[in-house]
């Protein structure tokens, strides 16, 4: 029988096309990146060849004096959702931070 004893490292490849890449070895976990095709959002790579999709949602409720995560263009963005082809998916949530005055 045998046995492999270094396996090939992964190859994590942005999956919006900004050309970032990335090698880890073989079990580690995927790496993220602030992605240029995304206006800068945190996203993760993905394994070349995987076929996923990965794109940002657009916060849909009221911004008000809470701090939210922005893209570059200053659109709030709530979540990135990372789909693969068999179905699965992996969710990012930004949740708003709230922050208080400190009157008198």
């Amino acid at each position: 029988m045998a046995y492999l004893l270094n396996p090939p490292p992964t190859r994590w490849v942005c999956a919006n096309g900004c050309g970032v890449v990335d090698f880890t070895p073989a079990g580690v976990p995927n790496r993220f990146h602030a992605c240029r095709a995304m206006a800068g959002v945190l996203a993760p790579l993905i394994p070349e060849g995987s076929g996923a999709r990965v794109r940002a949602i657009e916060r849909e409720d009221y911004v008000g004096e809470e701090i939210v995560q922005t893209d570059d263009n200053e659109r709030p963005v709530m979540a990135v959702i990372t789909e693969r082809p068999d179905g699965s998916n992996d969710v990012i949530m930004f949740a708003p931070t709230a922050h208080g005055g400190g009157g008198s």
